[in-house]
């Protein structure tokens, strides 16, 4: 059985290229891990479990940041840290 730590390290494995789109991710984080490590948020979509984001952050800090816009992840540039204002 997984746990959160591991989730995000899996999450993290699936980094390809620049971008890790939300989206995506959380569709094949439940085939893979199952409900446990997502919730349907109050716009009745799936989301990514705050702990399984808390770790991603520990894994990523200063090296990840969340594009508000895209909704996903990047690279991040020099000078720039993980935002703390992840999906709620």
């Amino acid at each position: 059985m997984a746990d959160y730590k591991k989730v995000a390290e899996w999450m993290l494995s699936q980094f390809k290229g620049r971008m890790l789109y939300q989206e995506e991710i959380v569709w094949k984080m439940k085939k893979e891990f199952g409900d446990e490590y997502v919730y349907t948020n109050d716009n009745g979509n799936y989301a990514i479990h705050k702990k399984v984001l808390a770790e991603f952050r520990k894994l990523t800090e200063g090296k990840v940041t969340w594009s508000r816009g895209e909704k996903a992840w990047t690279m991040a540039r020099d000078g720039q840290t993980f935002e703390s204002r992840l999906e709620d």
